[in-house]
């Protein structure tokens, strides 16, 4: 091979290996690795706007343009009553009074619109049809507000179930030698529920330097849960009073223990009352064709006869 083959082939390979280390980036330690990682890279407006769920980006402005409407006629403080009612659910949604006037607004317009689709269509009527969409919106308007009824009580059976336990946890926590903060906290940690929510609520606003006696008073206010109050009540006279919180604590565990009892036997003694309309609307029916169809299968064979 002659020499200045030999020479061109020693400077490509010279070329490619000073490219190739100018464009390689340099090898990161792993604390610039761990960085990178944790540093969050920005994003446009419109791909942060994709990022959020369908709900979001189409129904939620939409709610909030109906909501103005909500304010202008609000009436006796309608939307204030109904933010009342939005904090016993838990605020579903994370909507809040005016929201909720625009998503029954919202949901009115809709079962207009296909009320009056469904008049039109099965009685052929357009007349009929806007009667139908006048129903329709006077159903839309009041069907939420069932549901949010309904929200409110299953979030109140859900406390009630949830607090034996917690009360339990609570107890053998401040018999162990915490005080009754760091007690709570631990049932915060420990478990998860509505109840639980109330309670971190609860303690934050004690951290922020409220008293507890209001952080607590205001539980009562967002839950609609009789044996709730019934506890908070006594761990607000017991700190009112300079009752040991350990004895109320145990009190409160044998009480709430003997309603629960109470209330699996008022369960257990409704349950035959309301298995008595499936019996009489699925069963009997069928029982009685069993039994007595032989006997008009025959009887009317023999009229035919006759």
């Amino acid at each position: 091979m002659q020499p200045e083959i030999i020479i061109a082939i020693l400077a490509a390979g010279a070329v490619l290996l000073i490219t190739y280390g100018v464009a390689a980036k340099p090898p990161q330690d792993a604390v610039q690795q761990r960085l990178s990682q944790l540093v969050v890279t920005p994003t446009t407006l419109e791909e942060y706007e994709l990022q959020q769920p369908f709900f979001e980006r189409t129904f939620r402005p939409l709610v909030k343009r109906l909501s103005k409407v909500g304010r202008r006629g609000d009436q006796g403080g309608m939307i204030a009553r109904t933010d009342a009612k939005l904090e016993k659910a838990g605020y579903p949604g994370g909507l809040r009074g005016a929201d909720w006037m625009g998503v029954k607004i919202l949901v009115a317009i809709g079962f207009a619109i296909l009320f009056f689709f469904l008049g039109t269509l099965l009685l052929q009527e357009p007349v009929i049809g806007f009667l139908f969409a006048f129903m329709g919106l006077g159903i839309g308007f009041v069907a939420p507000e069932f549901w949010l009824g309904r929200r409110i009580r299953a979030r109140a059976e859900a406390m009630v179930l949830q607090l034996p336990d917690a009360l339990d946890l609570l107890t053998i926590s401040v018999e162990a030698g915490l005080g009754f903060d760091a007690a709570l906290a631990k049932v915060v940690e420990k478990m998860d529920g509505p109840l639980v929510d109330e309670y971190r609520q609860a303690l934050a606003e004690v951290r922020m330097g409220r008293t507890r006696r209001d952080a607590l008073r205001d539980i009562v206010k967002r839950c609609d849960a009789a044996p709730v109050a019934n506890f908070i009540g006594a761990i607000v006279q017991a700190e009112q009073l300079g009752v040991p919180i350990a004895k109320v604590l145990q009190i409160q565990s044998t009480q709430l223990r003997i309603l629960r009892r109470q209330r699996a036997e008022e369960a257990a003694a409704k349950a035959p009352v309301k298995m008595l309309f499936p019996m009489v609307g699925c069963i009997f029916p069928t029982i009685f064709i069993v039994i007595l169809g032989p006997a008009v299968v025959t009887v009317m064979g023999g009229g035919a006869g006759l």
